[in-house]
C-alpha cells in the first residue's frame, strides 16, 4: 500500500527555522515529482515546492521563494523541505504529495497525499 509520512512540523517564532521530512513508501518513489503543499485555515491548498524526479527541476511558490529548500534522496525515498526565516503567514498544515513524472503548479493535480503536519509560526 502506497503511502506518504510527513514529519518535522512545529511550532516557532517568526524568523526561525524548520525542517520538514516526507517518508515514501509502496510506491516507485524515483518517478514520481515530490511536492509540499499547504493549507492555512480558511484558505485553498497551495503548491509551496516541487522537485522532479531525478532533482533535475525545484519549483518554489513565490511567497517562499528563497527561504524554502526542497531536497530529494531516492535511495532513501525521502523527500525534504528545510524552512528558514518562516513568517507568519507560513502557518498551515504541510503536507507531502506525489505526482506521476512531473511537477505541476496545480494543487489538484496531486492524486496522492500524506496526512500533513501542522506547522505553527507565532510570535
Amino acid at each position: 500500500q502506497a503511502q506518504l509520512v510527513e514529519s518535522g512540523g512545529g511550532s516557532v517564532q517568526p524568523g526561525g527555522s524548520l525542517r520538514l521530512s516526507c517518508a515514501g513508501s509502496g510506491f516507485f518513489f524515483g518517478v514520481h515529482a515530490m511536492a509540499w503543499l499547504r493549507q492555512a485555515p480558511g484558505k485553498e491548498r497551495e503548491v509551496v515546492s516541487c522537485i522532479s524526479p531525478e532533482n533535475e527541476t525545484t519549483h518554489y511558490a513565490d511567497s517562499v521563494e528563497g527561504r524554502f529548500t526542497i531536497s530529494r534522496d531516492n535511495a532513501k525515498l525521502t523527500v525534504d523541505l528545510q524552512m528558514n526565516d518562516l513568517k507568519l503567514n507560513d502557518t498551515a498544515v504541510y503536507y507531502c504529495a506525489r505526482r506521476l513524472t512531473s511537477c505541476s503548479r496545480y494543487e489538484w493535480s496531486y492524486a496522492y497525499w500524506g496526512q500533513g503536519t501542522q506547522v505553527t509560526v507565532s510570535s
